[in-house]
């Protein structure tokens, strides 16, 4: 048996899949299957073995930002400063006990592949059928299907009977794919179109077949899904990557600080001990002990706004990337259209004349009567009927059950008319005849129905209904249908066309024939519609410098409709289709997504492949999906955006985040919350910085001119974590800019923007000037430890101070469209009850080592922390007046 055979199975003839496979339309015997079984193994999904609790235990103590806060709690300990050391420890553990059960969450994607097999399957052994658990299932083996059976391994078809398989989880067509074993459809012919092939997972939702296994396990179309899931490496967030390059930064001048220290030192013969100390308290000063910890809450609060809004955040940096996304991948079906077939047009005799076609609303309020015979057909030709269970809900083929939608805009209730007039006879749909008929008692007369597609009814056809009546129809009413007809396709609609017939007698032969002399009634154009939400939200993106790319299995048509419709395609934009991008090399993909918004009749590996060729053109790629072909780009992309309600659990748990609602507009308020999250996070990172550069250059200064040392540890300590941590958190919930949505995404790479680079250096050197200026007044006005105590105060205040004009880099401090940030006040008030307590209490103040100030040196301390404040606003008012 050649397993590794060159030309695909679709195109092969049965005969030669029976020699290839070694098996028979008889299927094996039960000693060939067990054989088999044992060869090959179970048909069922196998994985990499999960990562064990200390191998995750490990990947997240390795990160940068963890050894720096290891390294800061060390310090803190060498130091006997045993609350910070221990406050430090307990962010670590926190932080690694939240990785490791997220981990756990993301390694349940596979089980659920393997949970989407059929548990059983029906299958011919030795010429008779019997049940056998699906997942001793092998190739070669012949599987009987029917009505809601999934399917169980992948089949090459041997005979089928008006096969309809829905298998949008594979290839995002809303629409059940129709199938005809005796079809050999081309080699290079897209999974979508290979009409005789049923893949595992998909759902029989009409007509009977039998097929031979070709494949199972991870050999089948969701095996090499789960394969692509398997050997996808997690992604770093773009917020996850800055913040390690942040750590590394911050280690390097660490480290140079250090090392000059002990050089200047050495130089100045200063005993080991003391200068390890003066180093050690570089160190930490350049360490933002609360930035970590602070960016983690300011996610987490992030997390719980966007749960209220039905975005559901399953990795915390995710809230972040989306800020930073810069296109955002859609898949079409139960993203941007409701994943629900809709009749939206009709046409009858005066439309075929006019050459347009009604709206359903329209047609429905204005001219009832009209369209009667042609509701009445759709609504009793029809073998789909509205779920008990769940209302609003369709049993049966979404095709029908879109005619049952259309009789309810009718205001014509399916059950009640099908108890009025029960079917008496009927002609079943076929394949070869693409046309079902159905005959009922209605008004003391004989009345059948023929639904189908239009080509193969108008031949049949000798009259037509118009609203004067019935009358004979001509060669232009056929010509004008026809023409409309190709019309509706060409916009993507999907045409059925309705006839009927008066009956002189009930038929009583099952095989009799009454598909003749029809009445040619009219026609239906049905869609699976665009969500009506869905454009303003894409054209929000846009104006926030975001592009939308469809990227969907569906046809081209199809799909080119739909995204006009929702402004995702305009003028100059490009439209690729599966066989095209199969034809493309990297670096011409890599050209082509630049201008592409629409990817039509793509397989799971062409979604992966956008999403890796996006990233390379250096994008940040948002992918949104539902499926199962979905989940290798979900987890491939900076961030995957999963629906929460049609969603499968694959898609769920290979995604950042799930959409509860499935709205595409629930992403335009969570790309806003992104973006005010990175926008906080970087205020929080200019306000620590500016603090500890401050601390670094009053440390160094003194330590290269051989000055005493202006500030202790200890007093670095506690301006770190008490007066800098509560004011950066206010920092961290700070409302979003009104024009946040107006401007491009910041692309990802590093959080140390130059602005941002050039505000921390000079409002860093002027804390740091006016904290040495409050030591040596303090030293001349009293003595060294006042002189410390004024400069501790001065850096702590101007802290304290800076937060409220780090709230926006541009608006001066007492403007703020947005309102007050309560919290900001908040923090200040508790900051200073804290200062209060270490500079007026003696026990804390011996413990820090700080003396009393009297009213001068108080006036002096809080004038050079007013400085900072006016430092700032003069620089916001220059650059104001250079913009204009």
């Amino acid at each position: 048996m050649d397993r590794h055979r060159q030309t695909p199975w679709h195109a092969l003839k049965l005969t030669e899949v029976y020699e290839t496979l070694h098996t028979s339309e008889e299927g094996l015997s039960d000693a060939e299957a067990a054989e088999r079984l044992e060869k090959y193994g179970r048909n069922a999904l196998r994985s990499k073995p999960p990562k064990t609790i200390l191998q995750m235990l490990k990947a997240q103590i390795i990160d940068p930002m963890v050894l720096i806060l290891i390294g800061a709690s060390a310090f803190s300990a060498i130091l006997q400063e045993w609350t910070e050391a221990a406050v430090i420890f307990v962010i670590v553990i926190v932080n690694a006990v939240i990785g490791i059960v997220q981990e756990k969450k993301a390694q349940s994607s596979l089980e659920a592949l393997r949970n989407m097999s059929a548990p059983t399957a029906r299958v011919l052994r030795q010429g008779e059928e019997t049940v056998i658990p699906a997942s001793e299932l092998v190739v070669g083996d012949v599987v009987m299907l029917g009505d809601g059976d999934m399917v169980p391994a992948d089949l090459r078809l041997i005979d089928s009977a008006n096969l309809k398989v829905q298998e949008a989880s594979l290839t995002g067509e809303s629409v059940p794919s129709e199938k005809e074993a005796e079809d050999i459809p081309p080699e290079d012919c897209p999974l979508g179109d290979r009409s005789n092939m049923a893949y595992t997972s998909a759902i029989v939702t009409y007509g009977r077949a039998t097929g031979v296994v070709v494949a199972t396990g991870m050999d089948t179309e969701v095996g090499n899904i789960a394969g692509m899931l398997d050997n996808q490496d997690d992604t770093d967030t773009p917020l996850k990557r800055k913040l390690n390059a942040v750590g590394k930064t911050l280690t390097i001048v660490g480290l140079i600080v250090c090392a000059l220290i002990f050089a200047i030192g050495a130089f100045y013969q200063r005993p080991l001990i003391p200068q390890f100390l003066v180093a050690i308290s570089l160190a930490i000063s350049i360490i933002p002990e609360g930035l970590p910890a602070t960016a983690t809450i300011v996610m987490a609060l992030g997390v719980q706004r966007m749960a209220k809004k039905n975005a559901l955040i399953r990795k915390l940096p995710a809230v972040e990337t989306l800020g930073s996304a810069t296109v955002i991948c859609s898949d079409k079906t139960g993203t941007l259209t409701l994943n629900k077939m809709t009749v939206t047009h009709i046409a009858v005799n005066g439309d075929f004349e006019n050459g347009t076609t009604t709206p359903v609303e329209n047609a429905a309020n204005q001219h009832p009567a009209v369209y009667k015979e042609l509701v009445y057909a759709a609504a009793l030709c029809n073998d789909a009927s509205l779920d008990p269970d769940r209302k609003g809900e369709i049993i049966g083929d979404p095709t029908e059950g879109a005619l049952i939608y259309l009789a309810q805009a009718f205001g014509i209730d399916h059950e009640a008319l099908e108890d009025d007039y029960p079917r008496l006879f009927e002609q079943p749909f076929d394949s070869e005849r693409k046309r079902m008929t159905t005959v009922h008692r209605i008004h003391e007369k004989w009345v059948s129905y023929t639904k189908g597609a239009v080509d193969e009814m108008l031949p049949l056809c000798t009259h037509i209904l118009t609203s004067e009546g019935v009358r004979p129809i001509t060669e232009a009413d056929k010509e004008n249908i026809t023409k409309l007809c190709l019309s509706m396709s060409e916009g993507a609609l999907r045409v059925l066309g309705f006839a009927m017939r008066t009956l002189m007698e009930l038929p009583t032969d099952d095989d009799e024939n009454v598909e003749f002399d029809m009445t040619f009634v009219g026609v239906t154009g049905m869609i699976d519609p665009p969500r009506k939400e869905v454009a303003d939200s894409v054209r929000t993106c846009r104006q926030a410098g975001i592009r939308t790319i469809m990227i969907t299995g569906d046809h081209k048509v199809t799909a080119l409709a739909i995204a006009k419709e929702l402004d995702i395609y305009r003028e100059g934009n490009t439209v690729i289709s599966g066989e095209e991008l199969d034809t493309m090399t990297d670096d011409e993909l890599d050209d082509a997504v630049k201008t592409t918004t629409v990817f039509a009749r793509v397989s799971p590996a062409d979604k992966l492949r956008i999403i890796q060729s996006l990233k390379r053109t250096g994008e940040v790629a948002a992918m949104t999906g539902d499926g199962v072909n979905d989940s290798p780009a979900l987890k491939a992309a900076d961030i995957g955006v999963a629906m929460g309600i049609t969603g499968t659990d694959v898609a769920k748990d290979a995604a950042d985040m799930i959409l509860l609602d499935d709205s595409f507009t629930t992403i335009a308020y969570a790309i806003k919350e992104g973006r005010r999250v990175y926008r906080n996070i970087q205020k929080v990172i200019q306000f620590l910085l500016v603090g500890n550069i401050a601390e670094i250059l009053t440390l160094f200064v003194a330590t290269l001119f051989n000055w005493d040392a202006p500030l202790l540890a200890v007093h670095i300590l506690w301006v770190n974590l008490a007066t800098a941590t509560l004011p950066a958190l206010a920092l961290g919930v700070d409302p979003a800019s009104k024009n946040i949505m107006k401007h491009k995404p910041v692309k990802s790479g590093t959080l140390f923007e130059k602005d941002l680079v050039r505000r921390v250096i000079t409002q860093g050197i002027f804390v740091a000037a006016m904290t040495t200026c409050a030591y040596w007044i303090g030293a001349s006005m009293g003595s060294h430890v006042t002189g410390q105590t004024m400069a501790f105060c001065v850096l702590a205040f101007s802290q304290m101070l800076r937060a409220f004009n780090q709230r926006s880099n541009t608006e001066p401090i007492w403007v703020r469209a947005e309102g007050i940030n309560p919290w900001l006040i908040v923090s200040f008030v508790v900051s200073a009850l804290l200062m209060a307590c270490i500079l007026l209490v003696p026990a804390l103040q011996n413990a820090f080592r700080l003396t009393l100030l009297d009213g001068t040196q108080w006036l002096i301390v809080i004038g050079l922390s007013l400085m900072s404040i006016l430092q700032v606003e003069i620089v916001k008012t220059i650059k104001k007046h250079i913009h204009k």
